[in-house]
């Protein structure tokens, strides 16, 4: 992803590049989420590939106000995320779905790790293919017959005859993946049931490279990739049932785009959230959630979503 900053100060808009406008002057957020550069510490964040934009753009924002304060931003997946998030090893999980309650929870609990559940973004998974093979739009159905576990489908054409007949390339989310969990429960009807011989990854800039690499290449991840890659991808409409929606901010913002829309999140642990660089940069990205998703080409949040994140950090 390019290396994003933003600068709420001098420009009071969005800039690309490597250093921002300046941190000197009053930020466009509230006074909590902008110290002129008093705050210092380290910030480790990991998680889901989905929010990682979202979280490096407001990684570049934050430290260009606050270049004491250090801030690291893995893609371990929203699982793998969690994982570390559990064993007190990252002090902010990025996540494309919530915890789960019967599996990530308990082991957070048992480790003593409490959390908030933080909303900051929006997100709707796009499906694409290569541009040399056309499809416009698949229903809910037809990509289950594509997805689903013990699928053979190896031509679009064996599922719809009006369809390429181009032998297919599948590549998606490893099971670490938020966007495999959702993607499966809202397709295939269980969260984790999947066909197995597709290549997986957690980190979406590899699907987006092999989808665009092969002839026959078709996959699933977050909108924001398809955004940042357009010029080398398809973007496939869906059919949940309403005729065929495309992903957008207005159709994933209105829920229009179903059922691939989804909320997307950080969850601090509450020891982190005393610490005031960390407090100090939640405020921030609620402060500045328009901004920063318009920087990392990520679905902002709705204001009353926004107000809910609000009330949660205390502001």
């Amino acid at each position: 992803m390019k290396r994003i900053i933003i600068s709420m100060a001098a420009c009071g808009a969005l800039a690309l590049g490597a250093t921002a406008c300046g941190g000197d002057d009053d930020s466009g957020g509230s006074a909590s989420a902008s110290t002129g550069g008093d705050l210092s510490g380290t910030i480790k964040i990991d998680g889901s590939s989905t929010v990682a934009p979202f979280a490096q753009a407001a990684q570049e924002a934050f430290q260009g106000e606050n270049p004491n304060v250090k801030i690291t931003v893995g893609t371990s997946g929203t699982g793998g995320g969690f994982e570390k998030f559990c064993a007190g090893e990252t002090d902010i999980s990025d996540a494309s779905r919530p915890i789960k309650p019967d599996e990530e929870a308990p082991v957070c609990k048992k480790a003593g790790i409490d959390y908030e559940e933080i909303q900051v973004a929006n997100d709707g998974i796009a499906v694409v293919t290569n541009p040399d093979l056309k499809v416009a739009c698949l229903t809910t159905d037809q990509l289950k017959k594509l997805w689903n576990k013990g699928s053979k489908v190896k031509k679009l054409s064996e599922i719809n005859p009006k369809l390429p007949d181009t032998e297919l390339k599948l590549f998606g989310p490893g099971t670490d993946s938020g966007t495999f969990d959702f993607f499966t429960g809202e397709i295939n009807g269980e969260e984790g049931v999947s066909r197995e011989d597709y290549s997986p990854s957690e980190d979406d800039n590899v699907l987006v490279q092999g989808v665009a690499g092969e002839s026959g290449g078709l996959g699933y991840f977050g909108h924001s990739y398809y955004e940042q890659n357009k010029d080398k991808l398809n973007l496939v409409k869906v059919d949940g049932g309403d005729g065929c929606i495309a992903p957008s901010v207005e159709t994933i913002q209105s829920g229009e785009y179903k059922p691939l829309s989804r909320p997307l999140f950080m969850y601090p642990s509450t020891k982190a959230l005393k610490r005031p660089e960390v407090k100090a940069f939640l405020q921030y990205v609620n402060d500045n959630y328009q901004a920063i998703a318009d920087a990392s080409q990520i679905v902002a949040m709705e204001s009353g979503q926004a107000a809910k994140a609000k009330a949660v950090l205390g502001g």
